[in-house]
């Protein structure tokens, strides 16, 4: 067997109490079963056919295990299932909080308002897409950190298989469809799945053209989310010092915005015909 690496799994972050209690209640379990087994550390790394630093890390709760090395667990300590299915506690907090906060977020709400100006909205990414803005971060994330934040972004993805649907509107600047980031398959792939997103009912995507003279969306990117008590929470980078609000005063504004940005932006229909356009040109 291929020994893992020492950088399977991921960090846990210092920051997040609540991830961190879960971390180390699933290390706590691991240690036990082993203790329970008989086995020392170095033993157990050897049948596993993991690192002694990954089992250590992974017991003391500082170090995230990935779905195999608890099925590995499983298999070798006789856990029939147990651990194995620790996976299902630990598969939220391997992303950051705030962006579990923000995917919990996306799950309870009826609809879903979202302009962007320089790249695609997250929830309309390709992997391949995300990836590459994530490698051009700079400060430069580490190879892990990066699977770690593509993984978090497809997770929320589950918003668009959600019955009953939610509502989501999209505007795209145009000049996010001719952006080759990436490259130019990675762009391609991308159109392509915009197209696809396009026909689902629930979906709306529009294209704000460079050359349009009025432009409600100059203050930056913006999105709004509205859940079913009827309360909402919304964020413009360039108002309220670009943090998120609640207060229906100024959630107003930001509403007032993106319907301004939608009426100056093309129709859905001839959004989509444009998309194919540039995807015919790509």
């Amino acid at each position: 067997m291929t020994e893992a690496t020492e950088g399977d799994g991921w960090e846990v972050d210092p920051d997040d109490e609540q991830g961190a209690a879960v971390v180390a209640t699933a290390g706590r379990q691991l240690r036990s079963w082993r203790e329970a087994a008989g086995l020392r550390v170095p033993e157990l790394a050897e049948a596993m056919g993991y690192g002694e630093g990954i089992v250590y890390k992974v017991e003391a709760g500082k170090r995230i295990p990935r779905p195999e090395y608890l099925e590995r667990a499983d298999e070798v300590l006789g856990a029939r299932g147990i651990l194995a299915g620790l996976r299902e506690d630990l598969k939220e907090v391997r992303y950051p909080k705030k962006v579990r906060d923000l995917a919990r977020m996306e799950a309870q709400a009826v609809e879903l308002l979202a302009y962007g100006d320089h790249n695609f909205h997250g929830l309309l990414q390709t992997p391949e897409y995300a990836r590459a803005l994530f490698e051009m971060r700079l400060p430069a994330y580490d190879p892990d950190e990066i699977e770690r934040a593509v993984a978090a972004r497809e997770a929320r993805k589950a918003v668009f298989e959600r019955s009953p649907s939610p509502a989501l509107s999209f505007v795209q600047e145009e000049v996010t469809l001719r952006r080759p980031l990436g490259g130019r398959m990675v762009m391609r792939q991308q159109l392509e799945h915009l197209v696809a997103l396009a026909q689902k009912r629930a979906v709306s995507i529009q294209v704000m053209p460079t050359a349009s003279e009025e432009h409600a969306g100059m203050q930056g990117e913006l999105q709004v989310l509205k859940f079913k008590d009827g309360t909402a929470v919304g964020r413009s980078e360039g108002a309220f010092n670009g943090r998120p609000v609640t207060e229906p005063k100024q959630l107003r504004v930001l509403e007032l915005r993106y319907g301004m940005i939608r009426a100056q932006a093309l129709t859905p229909g001839e959004s989509l015909a444009f998309i194919e356009q540039v995807l015919g040109e790509t």
